[in-house]
Formats: structure tokens, C-alpha cells, sequence
């Protein structure tokens, strides 16, 4: 990618200001409330040259009186050999946390460019990037965007106020006026718009659809959740109902590590899964909310089931009230050969300073994620797009407390489809993500429509890899493949939007 254009423009404000010290002078640096870096690049996507445009910048978050509280940092890709933009797709795409910067899916998923790293997702050297051949810019435009305080992002001035920006609700509003502000810049109101959100960032998608469509009459083709949160309808986490909902992962992630009984273990896991999902719902669930009434011979019974599906001893699951803690699973799967199993990808081992304990020291799927990110992304916002900056870029950034009250954004979601007949939703999960197990996401997609009556806009897809499934190769093309589709099924093409 060679740069063609520069530009950088500001609000009255300088790149850095003084801090007297004792020590001396020291140059602290800000963020510009608006700026913007161009370059030209291409890419060949499934054997068909694309060609775009890359627009890293920042963009301000107004407050009420017309001034700039806080600036966010996005890249923009744009295909540029493309006649008529009036009909093509948008993307807009954030990650979790809530903090994390919108690194993941940009430079490991979706975007033109993929993060240099082996076919199973762990780091290798050099650090870099390399082109990305099943990127989604064939059929959509994207903007990759970092909240307040991930990224380059940050709050503009110290007597903002927090609570505008840290919270399941504040998030949404400033984000949906940051994106209205976004759409009205570049054009792009006739645009068929998607939301695409991984964790956390499922949270916020859920509650922007809804926020769009309400309060800046901004109408969805669609809403992609990446290993999605419970979105206020899940059961919360620790209570027994969660986490017998895992058992589906447990078994999963006991399969990918040989440490099933030899009769399941032969089996394919596409088998076996399924017989897992029945016997969570119609048997374990039952049974552990029986509670203490439930009878002895019973609850031996469902222990060694239970047992025999998740690979950890029966007397482990009786201890525990037959049910298995997530922490303890990770340490107790493989204790005998002395490893940890990974959180967000249970593909992964570690190993601790100490076999004992009921918790790992440490995930060793985001140790290794963060191994590769950090200097994949700061060698390409740098070096490649050209956006220069004293800041740090936080992967991970300072954005707690963080107000979780009033979550109703799966809700939101459903009545967001209810108003909107062509909103569709893709639901993706990585069978071996313990963060955000694949069950409980179908639970709560399940539970988000009750009724069933917008059921038939709703797709599920898994996948054999964990919390990022597109880090590994085979899902990565997979994955994007199914969001191609998607956005292509998605399309109108002048019917009307009624019942």
C-alpha cells in the first residue's frame, strides 16, 4: 500500500501541551479532535482484485452545547473502483470489553489486511501484516471504530463527564450520534447499513440497532454479534443455570483435548454436540433445579452423565453441586498432565507456577492474542496507513466503573426487528470460547424472540475455534464467507418494508 494523500485538520487544539516538573519539561500528548490520514491500497479477495481507499482519522463526540468532549479514532475503508455507492453496503465494527479497542476484527477478521500469525492463531515472528483474501470489502464498506479511551481514542477534556461515555446506555447514545455524524460526513444515508459487534461489542450493536432506527430514524439491513454477550437475557453469571449451559462447551473443549471416554471420543464433534444440547436441556437443567430435593440415586445419576460428557470426575461435579465452575474446569481438565486450558480459546494450554488451586494463573489464549495485536496494529496504524501520533495505543483501555444497570439491549434488538422488517440478524460463536460460550448464545437468541416470530430472520453458524474463531485459517474463510452471504441475502432490491 503506497500513500497518495495526506491530510490532517484540527479544532483549534495542539498535538501536545507542557507539564512543568520538577525534573523539567515534559510533552505530554493529545489526541486531535479531528484528523485524517488517506492512502490507496488494493487487495485480491477470492481471485478478484478490489481496490480501496483507507481513511485512518478521528471524529468528535459532541456534547449538548456544540463543543467536542471526547475524539474517535477510526479507519475507514472505502473500495474505490465501485461507480454507484448509493446501494453499497456500510459496516460498522466494534469489539468489546467494554474497553478494548476495535483491533480484533479489524487486522484479524474482516478488514484487508491480516495479522501475521500461524494457521491455528498464535504469535509468530516477524510481527506484520499481510493481505487478507477473504476480507468482506468485496461486498461492503467498512469502519472499524474505538470507543472512548481504546485505541487513539480519548476523552478531550478532565471535567467531562465519565458517566456520558461508561455505561451499557451512555455507550449506545454517543455511539449512535458519532455514527449519524459519521454517515452525514461521508454520505452514505442511502446506504444499506450493517452492525457488526464481538463480545461486549454484541452488547452495544443490540442496543445501537435500536437507538439508530429510534432516535435518528436510521433503518438496519442487518446486525452481526461475534461470540455475543447475554444482552440482559441471559442468566447471570455464577448462578447454576449458567453454568449448566456450558456443558455443551465443556464437552467440546474435553473433545478437542482427547480427554473424553474412548466412545465419544471416536465420535466427530458435529455428533456429538447435538446429543449434549438435549441433555442440558431436557435432562440436566431439570434436574439441578430441583435443588436439594432432588434424590440421591438421581443426582449420581446426572453427576456421571454429566461426568461423562465434560471429562472431569463425577465426585468433582457432586462437590460442586453438580455443577462445574468455568474457573476450576480450566484448571482441572488436564492438572494430570500439568496445563491449563485456555478462557476465550480452550484450544490453547498454559502452564502455572503450581498444579493446585481451582483457577488458572493466567488465559493463555489472550497472552498470546495480545503477543500478536500490539505489534501488528502499531506497526500498521504507523507505518502503513500513516497516521502519526505520540499516543499509546490501548488495546485494552481505562474505562471503569462501568454502569451495567438497565440492560435491555436484547430486547431492544427485538423490538429494533419488530419495526424493521428487512433487520436481520447472524449469530457466530467459536465452539471452544469459554468467555462467551456458543450454547448460551443460542439461549439467548432463542429467548431474545419468544414468540418466534421474526425467527426466520435470525441464522446461527459455529465454528471449530474459540472467541476469535477467525484466527484460525480454516474459520477465518469459513466465517467471512457466512457474513458475505449474509449481507448479500440482505440486499433489497425495491421491496417494500412491511408485514
Amino acid at each position: 500500500m503506497k500513500s497518495t494523500i495526506f491530510t490532517i485538520f484540527s479544532l483549534s487544539l495542539l498535538m501536545a501541551f507542557i507539564l512543568f516538573t520538577p525534573e523539567g519539561i515534559t510533552a505530554q500528548p493529545i489526541l486531535e479532535a479531528e484528523s485524517a490520514v488517506t492512502t490507496e491500497g488494493e487487495v485480491t479477495i477470492q481471485g478478484n482484485r478490489v481496490r480501496y481507499e483507507a481513511t485512518a482519522g478521528t471524529q468528535p463526540v459532541w456534547n449538548d452545547n456544540g463543543e467536542p468532549d471526547a475524539s474517535l479514532f477510526y479507519v475507514y475503508y472505502r473500495r474505490t473502483d465501485v461507480d454507484d455507492i448509493s446501494n453499497r453496503p456500510l459496516v460498522f465494527s466494534f469489539n468489546g470489553g467494554p474497553g478494548s479497542a476495535s483491533v480484533w476484527m479489524h487486522i484479524g477478521y474482516t478488514g484487508p489486511k491480516f495479522l501475521n500469525i500461524d494457521d491455528e492463531g498464535h504469535p509468530v515472528q516477524p510481527y506484520g501484516v499481510s493481505d487478507n483474501e477473504h476480507s468482506i470489502l468485496d461486498v461492503a464498506d467498512i469502519v472499524y471504530i474505538d470507543p472512548v479511551n481504546t485505541g487513539f481514542s480519548r476523552i478531550l477534556h478532565e471535567d467531562a463527564d465519565r458517566s456520558d461515555f461508561f455505561g451499557v446506555n451512555a455507550d449506545v447514545r454517543y455511539l449512535a450520534a458519532w455514527i449519524d455524524n459519521f454517515v452525514s460526513r461521508h454520505n452514505r444515508w442511502t446506504s444499506p447499513k450493517y452492525l457488526k459487534g464481538e463480545s461486549y461489542g454484541t452488547t452495544r450493536v443490540a442496543g445501537l440497532a435500536r437507538q439508530l432506527q429510534s432516535s435518528h430514524w436510521m433503518f438496519l439491513n442487518g446486525v452481526i454479534m461475534v461470540s455475543p454477550t447475554g444482552l440482559g437475557l441471559e442468566p447471570p453469571a455464577m448462578t447454576p443455570r449458567s453454568e449448566i449451559l456450558k456443558l455443551p462447551y465443556y464437552a467440546a473443549t474435553a473433545w478437542y483435548h482427547n480427554a473424553l471416554p474412548r466412545d465419544l471420543q471416536q465420535r466427530d464433534l458435529d455428533d456429538i454436540l447435538p446429543e449434549v444440547e438435549e441433555f442440558t436441556i431436557e435432562e440436566y437443567l431439570p434436574a439441578v433445579a430441583r435443588g436439594g430435593s432432588i434424590s440421591s440415586d438421581k443426582r449420581n445419576e446426572i453427576a456421571e452423565k454429566v461426568s461423562y460428557y465434560s471429562g472431569i470426575n463425577s465426585q468433582h461435579i457432586l462437590n460442586h453441586n453438580l455443577t462445574i465452575p468455568t474457573s476450576f474446569f480450566w484448571k482441572e481438565l488436564l492438572r494430570d498432565e500439568g496445563l491449563t486450558v485456555g478462557r476465550l480459546d480452550s484450544r490453547y494450554r498454559g502452564i502455572d507456577r503450581s498444579d493446585a488451586g481451582d483457577r488458572y494463573d493466567h488465559d493463555p489464549a489472550l497472552t498470546a492474542w495480545n503477543h500478536a495485536f500490539a505489534p501488528g496494529i502499531n506497526y500498521y496504524l504507523r507505518e502503513v496507513l500513516g497516521y502519526e501520533t505520540d499516543l499509546q495505543y490501548n488495546l485494552f483501555g481505562p474505562v471503569h466503573p462501568w454502569d451495567r444497570s438497565n440492560d435491555s439491549t436484547g430486547d431492544n434488538l427485538r423490538r429494533a426487528m419488530g419495526e424493521n422488517p428487512f433487520l436481520n440478524l447472524l449469530v457466530q460463536s467459536g465452539y471452544f470460547d469459554g468467555g462467551t460460550d456458543y450454547f448460551s448464545a443460542k439461549y439467548v437468541m432463542w429467548n431474545m424472540d419468544r414468540s418466534g416470530k421474526v425467527s426466520d430472520r435470525m441464522r446461527f453458524e459455529g465454528y471449530r475455534s474459540g472467541h476469535m474463531m477467525y484466527l484460525r485459517q480454516e474459520d477465518l474463510a469459513t466465517s467471512n464467507e457466512h457474513i458475505r452471504e449474509f449481507i448479500l441475502k440482505t440486499l433489497t432490491h425495491g421491496e417494500s418494508a412491511r408485514y
